[in-house]
């Protein structure tokens, strides 16, 4: 294929096709993975061209489904086995939401996990043939090195009174980053030692394919877990503006689309984005005002070490209190209201909505050629109809990301709380300086009453 391309650059001074006459398959060809081309296979070993092809999809939807929808045709069908299986899965989510935070932290570490194995398989299914040496054991076991790192971060910031009672808990905490890179560094250490002369390209690619997996799944999870924690709302509605967004746009483009949007998914036209868009937005904004009057759904989650238990009860911030905002003057016009009554907090919801609509889409985009590149339909056959968790999580990992920089850029002040915890990790001494200093800094400002008068 390289020496065709060159052939024809070449002959009569022509220029080179350009990537657009190029078929997907042949732009899928022996440039894709970066392998070698001709002339390069003695310093590689034997290495293919192509990525072997994807075996071909199996039909996993519950045989009650296909006696149900046998008559119908096969554009019909799938909507149906997507709109059912799409309600399962939504009740489900309210379901979990429910339980509580615990659960909602053990389903997406749950996903989390599936998401890595879906894409590893893939790189394991691309380059099975090499028998890359240690391949998926070290991928697991990074896996295990950064949500130790990560997760053990998240109990020193918010579970500082549980590790003050517990010793071990205290060492664990102290040394924790010093763990988690010695734990990184065995791993890099058995890499380098699993090196094989023919196969030292291939190795390295793998060992970026983790790596890359871990900062796209393992990074995002944390964020939605960091997110969790700021108040569930922070959690419930970027996920359900996410999933309105998908289903709004499915619906719109499946009744009116008729413009091809990009060609990463030839499926999505502009029907679907523009209305996928109002849609969201609008659900947006009234989801955000039933939930925001909830304290279980407004108030941080915080760990109670009395109880042992999370608790979500809290006077709500200026965020999830009625406030009479005045509209701009055509608006006034158009609406013949002056003023109007709104949580702060759906304010902020049209923000989080239009990302979900503008620029969340572009998480599938990218996970579109993703696919493409390596010639395969969906991440995985989990979910009939749907494709694999991945397929159904490429969206909500960019949300997350942008819903903790939001919230660290416009929302989040200092966190009373947050403090105390770090404090009580502290050496009885150093707890009794901050304490003095505290108290003088609150003397100077009038609050306390000077020294002498003290009773």
């Amino acid at each position: 294929m390289t020496e065709l391309r060159r052939r024809g650059a070449g002959a009569g001074g022509g220029e080179p096709e350009s990537a657009d006459n190029i078929s997907d398959k042949e732009a899928d060809g022996d440039d894709r993975l970066g392998l070698p081309s001709e002339g390069e296979g003695d310093l590689e070993g034997d290495s293919k061209a192509d990525t072997p092809d994807a075996p071909p999809s199996t039909d996993n939807t519950p045989q009650c489904l296909n006696k149900a929808l046998e008559g119908l045709s096969s554009r019909w069908k799938n909507w149906w086995i997507r709109g059912i299986l799409s309600l399962t899965m939504i009740i489900g989510f309210f379901l979990i939401i429910y339980l509580g935070p615990i659960m909602l932290i053990i389903v997406v570490m749950s996903i989390q996990i599936r998401c890595f194995q879906e894409i590893i398989t893939i790189g394991y299914r691309v380059y099975h043939s090499y028998d890359l040496p240690w391949f998926r054991t070290l991928s697991w076991y990074f896996l295990i090195c950064v949500n130790y790192f990560f997760y053990g971060e998240t109990v020193a910031d918010y579970f500082g009174a549980l590790v003050q009672r517990e010793e071990p808990l205290q060492f664990l905490v102290r040394y924790h980053r010093f763990i988690s890179f010695a734990l990184y560094l065995a791993g890099f250490c058995m890499f380098v030692l699993s090196l094989v002369k023919k196969h030292y390209r291939l190795q390295f690619y793998m060992f970026a394919w983790t790596h890359v997996t871990l900062l796209i799944v393992v990074t995002q999870s944390h964020l939605v877990i960091q997110n969790l924690f700021e108040g569930m709302i922070w959690f419930i509605v970027p996920i359900s503006i996410v999933i309105c967004n998908d289903i709004m746009a499915y619906l719109f483009g499946f009744f009116f689309g008729r413009t091809p949007l990009i060609k990463l998914s030839p499926k999505k036209t502009w029907e679907g984005f523009i209305g996928g868009f109002f849609s969201t937005v609008f659900f947006a904004f009234i989801f955000a005002y039933l939930l925001s009057q909830y304290q279980y759904c407004v108030c941080p989650v915080e760990y109670n070490s009395d109880t042992n238990r999370f608790a979500v009860e809290c006077e709500p911030s200026d965020l999830f209190v009625i406030q009479e905002y005045t509209l701009p003057v055509m608006a006034q016009n158009i609406l013949r209201w002056k003023t109007v009554n709104l949580y702060p907090f759906q304010i902020h919801s049209i923000a989080l909505s239009t990302f979900a609509s503008l620029i969340g889409p572009f998480g599938g985009f990218f996970a579109s050629g993703f696919k493409r590149a390596f010639k395969i339909k969906d991440f995985a056959d989990t979910i009939p109809g749907h494709g694999g968790i991945m397929d159904r999580f490429d969206c909500q990992y960019l949300m997350a990301t942008f819903v903790h920089v939001y919230i660290a850029s416009f929302i989040r002040g200092p966190n009373p709380s947050k403090v105390l915890q770090q404090l009580l990790v502290l050496q009885p001494e150093q707890q009794l300086s901050i304490f003095n200093t505290l108290r003088n800094h609150l003397r100077e400002k009038g609050m306390l009453p000077p020294a002498g008068l003290e009773q």
